[in-house]
C-alpha cells in the first residue's frame, strides 16, 4: 500500500486544489433590447420581463407613496 513518506505542506496542498475554486466568467452577457439591462443571452429579462420582443412575465410598477 502506498503511504506518503513526508507530510504534504499547506502550500503544496493548496496549489493542487487551486483549480477547484476558480470562478467562471459568464461569457454570454447581452443588453436587453427593451430596457437596456444586462442579462444572459436566450433568457427572459429579469428587469422588464421581455424575451424576443414579447412580454413573457408581467411586471407591475412599484407602488409610490
Amino acid at each position: 500500500m502506498a503511504v506518503p513518506k513526508r507530510k504534504v505542506s499547506h502550500s503544496r496542498k493548496m496549489k493542487r486544489r487551486s483549480s477547484v475554486w476558480k470562478l467562471e466568467n459568464p461569457t454570454n452577457i447581452v443588453k436587453c433590447p427593451q430596457c437596456g439591462e444586462y442579462n444572459r443571452a436566450y433568457r427572459v429579462c429579469k428587469a422588464c420581463g421581455y424575451y424576443k420582443g414579447v412580454e413573457v412575465i408581467a411586471k407591475s410598477e412599484p407602488v409610490q407613496k
